[in-house]
């Protein structure tokens, strides 16, 4: 049976292809289509005696099913604790069963599949944490949302994300000249307020060449902005790229590894042009993961690390704080109760939770920790994709619950989430449980607020 026009094994590439799909509003044709696309048994069988290698099929093979993941899944409880939504049985009744029946699966079990690969995980890997013979669940999903990306399985809103980084080289439809414009708009826009600021563009031999997330230039531009003035009170010498900014991989939650690669080499290849001591990159958990963590995999560097040293913005904002870049005034401390969502990509793929507790000591007064915190806190309910996939939310909703409790017993009134996907998800669930008493917040606007701006950084009267 031939392809559909708009569900199919081809990733998009141009423009074109990119509206027509965005015009099926919901993916309601491509999904319809989803139901006929026949599973390419051969090419699926071949993938995976290629790609499945010892390491993975060995994880499969020493599952004792002792049941210890259970409980670490934050979806799992949600969900009364089904057991359905044990991690063990999630990955061998898909991934596992693909191997038994060495891929001749049909239609159906790959939309099953799909359900589970994009609702039943986040990849947040909570549960390898527990697992006695250390299995990472998470890279196992990750690997079986690549298997279905290449048959043509994957949710629509994530067909779109990785068609966005092959067409814009973004995770939304912001091109070279739209961030330029930005960036000289917003330091226009705050010129009076904080004179001398500069958002310096392809500066060449700086201490930080600064990354983020498409969404701050296309719908947050004046997080762009309070990065560029934290830079300039912290006296740092720091540019942007005009060519590989984006520092977000939808293409790593859709299983589309030759974008997530393209995307990385992007920005390596602005550290090649450009030449700073560092990478700096926004609050965003898997933009972290996907240029730091993975992203040096990707790129084909053997030693597994990027060019220069590359900072998450909390390991940036803490040395900062630490060396007296940046001096909060005690009076402005936060005095509310305050908790933290960390980010899962940061904190279980990177150990950075150190960063963020020092960062909670010089801001606020009165910091209560979630219980579990820290490496064992629990997902956001949101990460991995689950935020954008219509098609899922009412699981994804469901999960938000979780996070919901955890903030509750803390008694705080603010949440700090230094992440996307986190603040996302917690902006959505306080709409869908009709919470009014809590607030969120990225650290910038926070920083910015209760910092100590030396004289000569503070605008004058012009009398004077």
């Amino acid at each position: 049976m031939p392809e559909g026009k708009f569900c199919n094994r081809r990733p998009i590439k141009t423009e074109e292809e990119l509206k027509a799909l965005l015009g099926d509003k919901g993916g309601q044709q491509y999904y319809k289509e989803m139901e006929t696309l026949e599973v390419d048994t051969v090419a699926l069988w071949d993938t995976l005696q290629k790609t499945c290698k010892s390491r993975t099929r060995t994880w499969l093979e020493i599952c004792a099913h002792c049941g210890l993941c259970a409980n670490s899944c934050f979806l799992y409880t949600a969900n009364n604790r089904d057991p359905k939504q044990v991690p063990s049985y999630k990955i061998q009744s898909t991934l596992g069963e693909m191997l038994r029946r060495k891929g001749q699966v049909d239609t159906q079990f790959m939309i099953d599949t799909m359900e589970v690969a994009w609702a039943k995980c986040t990849c947040c890997n909570r549960c390898g944490t527990y697992c006695p013979h250390g299995i990472d669940m998470g890279v196992m999903f990750s690997y079986l949302r690549g298997i279905l990306y290449s048959q043509g399985f994957v949710p629509w809103e994530l067909k779109i994300g990785a068609g966005m980084h092959r067409v814009y080289g973004a995770q939304m439809d912001v091109t070279t000249e739209d961030w330029v414009d930005t960036c000289e708009w917003m330091a226009d826009e705050n010129s009076e307020e904080w004179p001398g600021l500069e958002i310096p563009i392809d500066k060449e031999d700086c201490d930080v060449m600064y990354i983020l997330n498409a969404r701050e230039p296309k719908h947050y531009p004046e997080d762009v902005a309070q990065a560029a003035i934290l830079f300039h009170v912290a006296g740092e010498k720091w540019t942007v790229p005009s060519v590989g900014w984006e520092n977000t991989s939808l293409s790593m939650f859709a299983g589309d590894w030759e974008a997530c690669a393209d995307n990385v080499k992007r920005i390596y290849g602005a550290v090649d042009r450009l030449r700073p001591k560092m990478v700096v990159g926004t609050e965003c958990g898997h933009a972290h993961r996907a240029t730091v963590v993975e992203g040096p995999y990707w790129a084909g560097r053997e030693d597994g690390k990027p060019p220069v040293p590359f900072l998450h913005y909390v390991e940036w904002l803490a040395d900062a704080l630490r060396k007296g870049k940046i001096k909060i005034d005690p009076a402005k401390r936060l005095k509310m109760p305050v908790t933290l969502q960390d980010s899962c990509n940061y904190i279980r793929n990177h150990g950075l939770a150190e960063h963020t507790r020092y960062i909670m000591s010089q801001i606020a007064d009165d910091f209560r920790e979630m219980t579990c915190n820290r490496e064992d806190n629990f997902c956001c309910g949101g990460g991995g994709g689950f935020n954008g996939i219509g098609k899922f939310r009412p699981q994804r909703d469901k999960g938000l619950y979780m996070k919901l409790q955890q903030i509750r017993e803390t008694g705080a009134k603010l949440v700090i989430s230094p992440c996307h996907n986190c603040w996302d998800a917690i902006r959505d669930m306080m709409e869908v449980y009709h919470v009014h008493d809590i607030k969120w917040s990225f650290l910038k606007p926070l920083i910015i607020d209760m910092m100590i701006v030396p004289d000569h950084l503070k605008p004058h009267d012009d009398e004077e």
